[in-house]
């Protein structure tokens, strides 16, 4: 039986219509996907996202033990600060991709995906064996909300407050602090997974609803929606962030979905690391790409990708771009064929339809 987070009665007595998500029930849309989306990119939206996972790892050598375990330094994160990093295994590929949070250099938290939860704790327990740091699986008490859009710091600034005294509009990107929101105690985090300016909160999962409802009331104001699975992959997928289990998964390492940005080769020895410096010194023979569907046609999951008649790669996610308003996808291919500008044929439905290789994001903010 798939899970269900602490939403759950609440979603469905909001009417959403509610999908088997990576073994979690969850709501793919309320009203409607494209208008949840354009509220995110417009004003402000509201997702659940407690089907994420939470590891807390404390002890002395807390920050030296996370170090090995990702590819990103976390040494280079001052404490409060958010770092998106890369689970590796042995071959250089993604266990996981993860979001660490550097409270102190002795206390560090891993947030994973839904669907990897049980997964990566085996694997962080595994590997943090006889270092002298213990690990707290948190995730079944954690509840998280993803509060985003241009209008997100307004809507929070109203119901928020940080314990260090700080305003919440002045909270980094990417940086976290300790506070409330409708006197809910919570972790407030300056990061999201759509593109647009915005916090995720991690309270209490008993405190999960009220948050929830205090947040949709508050942003009543600006338009706040709630909103599902659909929008965030549309989001996601016009900013090209990768999804786990179809864009990286265990044998695609970061050189080839050119996340490079999150490898730090000159840190001490990390999982992996002997992989990628193979990699590095051969060279990259296949390339995580954005096209355009230059022809009619959605491309898909799984969909053969050709160039000059060859197959050159498959279709990793895709589908029509709400803000860009056209068909977008990503695809791994033939690194030979790989620059932008490059046209390439997608097989829809027994039919080559033709798509061009684009710079990404496909979606900038004021472009």
């Amino acid at each position: 039986m798939p899970e269900k987070t602490p939403l759950f009665e609440t979603h469905q007595k909001m009417g959403a219509k509610l999908v088997d998500y990576s073994g979690w029930m969850m709501p793919v849309q309320y009203v409607s996907a494209l208008k949840e989306h354009a509220a995110v990119r417009e004003a402000v939206g509201l997702f659940d996202a407690s089907h994420m996972g939470e590891f807390e790892l404390r002890g002395a050598k807390a920050l030296e033990t996370v170090n090995r375990l990702v590819c990103n330094d976390v040494s280079l994160c001052a404490d409060g600060q958010a770092m998106y990093a890369g689970l590796l295994n042995e071959a250089g590929g993604f266990v996981d991709d993860v979001i660490v949070y550097r409270h102190s250099a002795e206390h560090m938290v891993l947030c994973v995906n839904a669907g990897n939860i049980a997964k990566d704790w085996a694997w962080v327990c595994q590997h943090i064996a006889g270092s002298g740091v213990t690990a707290e699986n948190q995730s079944a008490q954690t509840g998280m909300l993803a509060l985003q859009g241009p209008k997100a710091v307004d809507v929070l600034s109203t119901v928020g407050k940080l314990f260090s005294g700080q305003a919440v509009a002045q909270l980094k990107r990417y940086h976290f602090a300790e506070g409330e929101a409708a006197g809910i105690a919570c972790t407030l985090s300056r990061t999201g997974y759509t593109g647009e300016d915005g916090f995720e909160l991690y309270c209490s999962a008993s405190k999960t609803e009220a948050l929830w409802w205090a947040l949709l009331e508050a942003g009543k104001p600006w338009g706040i929606m709630p909103c599902g699975l659909g929008a965030r992959d549309s989001l996601r997928l016009e900013m090209k962030y990768p999804l786990h289990g179809q864009d990286i998964d265990d044998n695609h390492t970061p050189f080839e979905a050119k996340l490079n940005w999150i490898v730090k080769m000159k840190k001490e020895a990390f999982l992996g690391k002997g992989a990628l410096e193979k990699q590095k010194e051969k060279g990259v023979e296949r390339l995580w790409v954005g096209f355009v569907m230059v022809d009619p046609g959605i491309p898909r999951t799984g969909y053969a990708v050709f160039h000059n008649g060859k197959q050159v790669g498959t279709v990793t996610s895709g589908n029509f771009g709400p803000s860009v308003q056209r068909a977008i996808g990503m695809a791994y291919i033939d690194s030979v064929c790989a620059q932008d500008g490059t046209v390439l044929e997608v097989e829809i439905r027994e039919r080559k339809a033709k798509a061009q290789t684009v710079k990404t994001p496909f979606w900038q903010k004021g472009a």
